[in-house]
């Protein structure tokens, strides 16, 4: 063929391979990568040294600073003692109170005059025996004289023969180791004569107490006085054996309620103890 003219056959091959390559699509463009980060100093890369501070000029050796002369302080002004605060007054205590008073006493009452009738007779014993017989009280219906063993037979005798009375209603003892003493107390009264009918005499006297009685064969010992009164026979037995006063003259000394055989105290004694208790 000649120059200039196409051939319609390479012009169709070129229009088959037109229409196969299909225009496409324009590509997304690459996202952007972010900027690098600047690479790191080489670990031997010091910070730039500062330079040396410039040291200041030495002074000379021998020039020695001028000596600073210190100032005193100033004098302090002399401390002033503290003012005292005015001082309160004490608080007024109380007026005391005054001692309480113990309480009066009571006067003592006069002691009532003895009624007539016994202080007669009490007056006639003690001016008949003197300091051998005592008066120990008086009262309505009640005189009490005490005698010493050796005089109490010859009181007993006279109230009996000069002022009526004729019995003794009974016989008492009284143990008293604190005086080492047992007392025996007669009382007496009158059958026969009518102003004695309500009197009562008490006539009292002390033997001598053994710390270990031997009833009988000791020095508890006094002097009966059955030749005077015969009343006074049981009442003076019974004393015998509940006190262990033996009684002489008297002319049946027997135990009259306890045993024959009685080994222990007096049972009427102070010290006299249960066995068993």
């Amino acid at each position: 063929m000649a120059d200039g003219q196409d051939d319609p056959a390479d012009a169709e091959q070129a229009g088959s391979k037109a229409g196969e390559a299909a225009p496409k699509p324009a590509e997304k463009p690459a996202a952007a990568k972010p900027a690098e980060k600047p690479a790191e100093k080489p670990a031997d890369s010091k910070p730039a040294e500062k330079p040396a501070a410039a040291k200041p000029a030495e002074k000379p050796a021998d020039s020695k600073p001028a000596e600073k002369t210190e100032a005193k302080p100033p004098a302090k002004p002399a401390e002033k003692p503290p003012a005292k605060t005015a001082e309160k007054p004490a608080a007024a205590k109380p007026p005391a109170k005054p001692a309480a008073k113990p309480p009066a006493k009571p006067a003592a009452k006069p002691e009532p005059e003895p009624p007539a009738f016994e202080k007669g007779i009490s007056e006639r014993i003690a001016s008949k025996f003197g300091d051998r017989a005592e008066v120990k009280f008086v009262k309505e219906g009640r005189i009490g004289v005490s005698a010493g063993r050796d005089d109490v037979h010859d009181v007993l005798l006279y109230v009996r023969d000069e002022l009526g009375y004729d019995h003794a209603e009974s016989v008492a003892g009284v143990d008293y180791p604190q005086d080492g003493e047992i007392e025996v107390v007669y009382h007496l009264g009158s059958y026969t004569d009518p102003e004695l009918a309500g009197q009562v005499l008490s006539v009292s006297t002390r033997a001598k107490r053994e710390e270990v009685p031997i009833p009988g064969s000791d020095g508890t010992r006094l002097p009966s006085m059955r030749d005077v009164f015969y009343s006074v026979e049981f009442h003076e037995r019974e004393v015998f054996e509940m006190l262990g006063v033996y009684f002489e003259g008297h002319p049946d000394n027997r135990r009259l309620l306890l045993p024959e055989d009685w080994a222990d105290l007096p049972p009427l004694r102070k010290d006299f103890a249960i066995k068993g208790r």
